[in-house]
């Protein structure tokens, strides 16, 4: 028997937002120059007719999702068409209850008979991946958890215990064989921060295309009064952490870049470095041999490095590589590959020692795996999908309630500062870096504290609403 509390969707609107960025951001072997934001705003009502509205967003993101030969166009409309679909499925699911029981019954039975459904209409055509599925999915499954603590006047991630899920984390969760752990009689948020902090260390992402210095500027750079040159970032905003695009196929250059960015960061007082090579590495040996040769001939910049973020191929259980050596070098840390709890406790036998969490994966999703991981002793860090305007937000809330290896990586304000106005006004702190943190102190009150009816955005037509 369910509780009062309980909830369904009964409507969803679905709006597409588009975004141009002031420089192009690269992803591994791609480039990134504008993005889809998908904004979701549902409806969830409870069993004696009360409902409220929650809101969701996030970037459609395809060069990170998707990475492929296909045009971006082609991949680009099929996320869309996919995001239609998903919002018509959600249509005739009348399953009740907290939003993440909610969300993991649609997760493990709509979603994939969806997916199947999706890739199986694309035959003789690259299938989409299934990352792709879970980040269209969850701007509605954001928007899910919001609605509930709108409901109920309460912070979402005060609702994360028993006084108001049903099931206990053994319904959701199995710990390792070999692990003592026990899920019985857990809730998330026995593994959540109370009180959250308020401020957080900012990590500024050093893409691939970034300008270092004068010597690499060609006149082409925007003149649009923000910084261009790393050291005036760093010194704009009192970064003490610099997240590094490295090409994973290319040695030499990611030496020299990594030996470059940290040279920079010591002389203008950063404190902190990881590498992302963007899962484009397939041996061991390839980070093994950077990381060897920074530690004899740069052991400081090597000193720096926090931990190595997903060096190799995101489909893990294709892409079973034995990371040991890596991670006895450096904290390893599952990004695109740690789908779900399943793949995060496969990672861990491979030798991966941390887990990067995305709300852009599902709320729901992120909270399971961030249980599991705690539970299993894995570090935790929360990485950015560059989230500007409301998708910020549940992104840093997820870090502050975390209680990652250092802060959240928080980039929007590189690539599309622009886009954030409108929410930039009510919540300041959150799209801009001062002294090397944002501020999350403005967010108060009810499900993710969005205080949604004082910004000021206009949005598009709806691209499907139910009712």
């Amino acid at each position: 028997m369910g509780k009062n509390t309980d909830v369904r969707a009964s409507d969803a609107s679905l709006y597409f937002i588009p975004v141009t960025t002031r420089v192009p951001l690269k992803f591994g072997p791609e480039t990134l120059t504008s993005v889809t934001c998908a904004r979701v705003c549902m409806t969830v009502q409870d069993s004696a007719g009360r409902s409220a509205k929650g809101w969701g967003e996030t970037p459609l993101s395809v060069q990170w999702v998707w990475p492929s030969a296909l045009s971006y166009e082609e991949r680009h409309a099929a996320l869309k068409e996919f995001s239609v679909r998903l919002a018509q499925r959600l249509k005739s699911f009348s399953t009740s209850g907290h939003p993440l029981e909610v969300g993991h019954a649609f997760q493990e039975g709509p979603l994939r008979d969806l997916f199947s459904d999706f890739n199986r209409a694309r035959a003789g055509r690259e299938p989409m991946p299934w990352l792709a599925a879970l980040v269209c999915c969850s701007a509605f499954d954001i928007a899910l958890h919001d609605a509930y603590g709108m409901l109920h006047g309460v912070p979402v991630y005060q609702t994360y215990d028993r006084r108001f899920m049903n099931r206990d984390l053994s319904h959701f969760l199995k710990p390792d064989e070999k692990s003592p752990v026990s899920f019985e009689g857990r809730y998330p948020g026995d593994f959540l921060v109370f009180p959250r902090p308020d401020q957080l260390p900012a990590w500024h992402l050093v893409g691939g295309k970034d300008l270092l210095d004068q010597s690499e500027l060609t006149g082409s750079e925007p003149d649009d009064g923000y910084p261009v040159l790393l050291p005036d970032w760093i010194q704009r905003d009192g970064l003490k952490c610099l997240k590094v695009k490295l090409r994973g196929n290319d040695p030499a250059w990611d030496f020299q870049r990594l030996l470059h960015v940290g040279r920079i960061a010591m002389e203008c007082g950063s404190d902190w470095l990881t590498t992302d090579f963007n899962c484009t590495v397939t041996e061991p040996a390839y980070v093994n041999e950077i990381l060897d040769r920074l530690l004899r001939e740069q052991p400081r910049i090597y000193g720096m490095i926090l931990y190595v973020e997903q060096p190799f191929p995101y489909d893990l259980e294709a892409n079973r590589i034995d990371v040991h050596s890596v991670s006895a070098r450096k904290p390893l840390f599952m990004d695109e590959s740690a789908h779900d709890w399943r793949l995060i406790e496969l990672g861990r036998s491979l030798g991966w020692t941390g887990v990067a969490l995305k709300t852009c994966k599902t709320q729901t999703g992120a909270l399971l795996s961030l249980c599991w991981a705690k539970a299993h002793g894995m570090t935790l860090m929360v990485q950015d999908l560059t989230n500007p305007m409301l998708a910020q937000i549940p992104h840093v809330l997820l870090a502050a309630h975390a209680g990652t290896i250092m802060g959240v990586e928080t980039n929007a304000m590189q690539f599309y500062p622009e886009a954030s106005r409108p929410e930039a006004e009510v919540h300041p702190g959150l799209y801009q870096r001062r002294a090397g943190q944002v501020d999350l102190s403005t967010l108060r009150g009810a499900g993710f504290g969005y205080d949604v009816e004082r910004i000021k955005r206009p949005l598009p037509s709806a691209a499907v609403a139910f009712r």
